[in-house]
């Protein structure tokens, strides 16, 4: 639990640029969004989506990684991941179920297929799960093999990752302008490029192009935490992929400076490769300053509310959308000042809080409980 205190607090961190996103979008006055706060308040919310399917990816390498290392098959593997995103995907289409039932009659019956962040993070999964079974090399069954082998398919799975999270961002463009795939029902079209009822796709919902290619990129970053490398210099390993992420920024901003374009339509800020680069550069130094907080500085120190926030992510977004965007919102839409909406966001943040401390206390309660039931008693 230790090692992975930086990858709940980075998603914690999620969990509150979320919460400030959407207080302020739902509440503030048409006078106060015109103001400079509402906008850096906006630009904070770029980061949620990217940082929880950037996360997801690495928390996936860590579940196969840790199984691999109990001797799971390949198969085995592959069911228990693909079983979870499964889940995840199930999840997402009863969220929208719920926000239907509680926004009728006022909410089309559209918005029951519309491809949201629990969608997208589901397929995802699914997709990382086919992608570590096709690359999962078969082992004979002794120990010195099982090593071998999970040291081979963890290096195919970086590889393929790789590939993948460039295919996806390569070919998001052509799939969104020129080469849309436009003969498809739109509610399947709409998983590849988020067209949803549109005639053209739109930037605000989460289709597999470009959106599964920050999953991709981050089950190559989990896997590279067990290499050999990353378990006895992972100091070091942060510290490089603290260097990789301004360099990446850097590069971005170098190829959308050229002049010779690959595509008929280019839009930086939403479908071009280099966009795509530029936010893995901000999230991989964003890793790196979470991981130095947290081995460093005072995350070490005591309870940390954002790492408890980090371990019931999916608890916490589901639940806080209703009292900010919906029929129970806590304060009145589109009515209040700038300090109204603050305290709104307090309210919303302490809440959501206790919430996830009562979730977490009832999983020990109930881990502890299991664990003596399953004690056989003394001779």
């Amino acid at each position: 639990m230790k090692r992975l205190a930086h990858i709940d607090w980075m998603r914690g961190l999620a969990c509150v640029l979320m919460f400030q996103t959407h207080c302020y979008d739902s509440w503030l006055s048409p006078v106060a969004r015109k103001s400079a706060f509402f906008s850096w308040s906006q630009l904070g919310g770029t980061f949620p989506a990217p940082l929880f399917v950037f996360l997801s990816g690495i928390s996936f390498a860590l579940v196969t990684e840790r199984l691999r290392e109990k001797g799971a098959s390949s198969g085995e593997v592959a069911r228990t991941t693909i079983r979870r995103g499964a889940e995840i995907l199930g999840l997402g289409l009863l969220f929208r179920v719920q926000e239907f039932a509680l926004g009728f009659p006022w909410s089309p019956w559209t918005d029951l297929l519309r491809v949201d962040v629990l969608n997208i993070l589901g397929l995802s999964m699914l997709l990382m799960g086919v992608l570590c079974w096709i690359t999962a090399r078969r082992y004979s069954g002794d120990s010195a093999s099982l090593q071998l082998t999970v040291a081979a398919s963890r290096n195919r799975a970086i590889a393929a990752s790789l590939i993948a999270a460039a295919v996806v961002a390569i070919a998001t463009p052509v799939l969104w302008t020129t080469h849309r795939p436009s003969w498809l029902p739109w509610p399947l079209e709409t998983y590849i490029n988020g067209v949803h009822t549109f005639d053209k796709p739109q930037p605000w919902l989460f289709p597999l192009f470009p959106w599964s290619a920050f999953a991709f990129a981050g089950l190559a970053v989990g896997f590279l935490f067990f290499t050999n490398f990353g378990k006895t210099k992972e100091g070091l390993l942060f510290a490089l992929l603290g260097i990789a992420g301004p360099l990446a920024c850097a590069l971005s901003i170098f190829f959308d400076s050229r002049r010779l374009q690959l595509y008929a339509v280019y839009d930086y800020w939403h479908t071009s490769p280099n966009f795509f680069l530029m936010r893995c550069g901000l999230l991989l130094t964003i890793l790196f300053l979470v991981y130095a907080w947290c081995r460093w500085g005072l995350a070490q120190i005591g309870f940390s509310p954002i790492v408890q926030l980090g371990k019931t992510s999916l608890l916490v977004y589901w639940v806080h959308i209703e009292f900010v965007y919906g029929r129970f919102s806590i304060l009145p839409k589109r009515q209040c000042s700038i300090l109204q909406a603050s305290a709104g966001l307090l309210i919303i943040f302490l809440s959501m809080l206790l919430l996830s401390l009562l979730r977490t206390s009832w999983k020990n309660r109930r881990a502890k409980t299991q664990k003596i039931v399953a004690t056989p008693s003394a001779a």
